[in-house]
């Protein structure tokens, strides 16, 4: 065989269907991988910037009406939290203890930030699937040619390694373009790990924040009924 017959697109054409089929899926898990961390980290950096300037905007607000002028009318998690406090201070007006709406409001903060890391984390399984799984898949293939290869040598009657060396080649291309899937998933998940959590702390910031105004919030309006 050849030199040039012995390059990774002459391999892949030469090689059986069913090794084919794997190197194909494989090319195609390693495409989503790509995709998911490209969308994921431009989405995380988006939501870090916003996170950062919000905070800065409602750092000095009085009350919620104050925060909910300074953000805007954006619709983000941001505004949920400010809308569940909101919400909790006008439903529990004059029925409640502020400690019981403080109680209240905190729960439904944590509520609305597991929602919010549920939905940056979209995709996140799908990366530690294909990193779980590319090595063995890549596995598969490439014990599905070398059986291809010894069986192609009973119909030769003197196997040399000429005759061997092409189909071992084809098969272990498999196992290659299977780490090639599986590393750079792993990869991507772990540093989206780290960043999800990064975010998540960053909400949980954020609910304070908020937690803090709506307890300066009572406290004014404890003070206005006292005088």
């Amino acid at each position: 065989m050849a030199l040039r017959e012995l390059s990774p697109w002459s391999m892949f054409l030469s090689a059986d269907i069913v090794v084919k089929a794997v190197m194909i899926g494989l090319a195609f898990a390693s495409l989503v991988t790509w995709t998911i961390f490209i969308a994921k980290m431009i989405e995380l950096s988006v939501v870090t910037r916003r996170l950062r300037d919000a905070l800065g905007q409602i750092s000095d607000a009085r009350s919620l009406a104050e925060a909910q002028l300074a953000l805007g009318a954006s619709r983000t998690a941001l505004s949920s939290l400010l809308a569940a406090a909101m919400r909790e201070a006008r439903l529990s007006a004059g029925i409640s203890s502020d400690a019981g709406i403080k109680e209240r409001a905190a729960s439904r903060f944590a509520e609305i930030v597991r929602a919010e890391a549920r939905r940056i984390r979209l995709g996140m399984g799908l990366l530690a699937t294909i990193g779980a799984t590319s090595p063995f898949i890549g596995l598969f293939g490439t014990v599905w040619g070398i059986m291809n290869a010894f069986r192609g040598l009973a119909n030769v009657s003197q196997a040399t390694l000429a005759h061997v060396a092409p189909g071992i080649a084809e098969a272990l291309i498999a196992t290659a373009i299977g780490l090639f899937a599986a590393i750079p998933a792993l990869i991507a998940y772990n540093k989206m790990q780290g960043d999800v959590a990064k975010t998540q702390a960053r909400l949980e910031s954020f609910a304070d924040e908020f937690s803090a105004i709506l307890s300066r919030q009572i406290d004014q309006h404890a003070g206005d009924r006292a005088a």
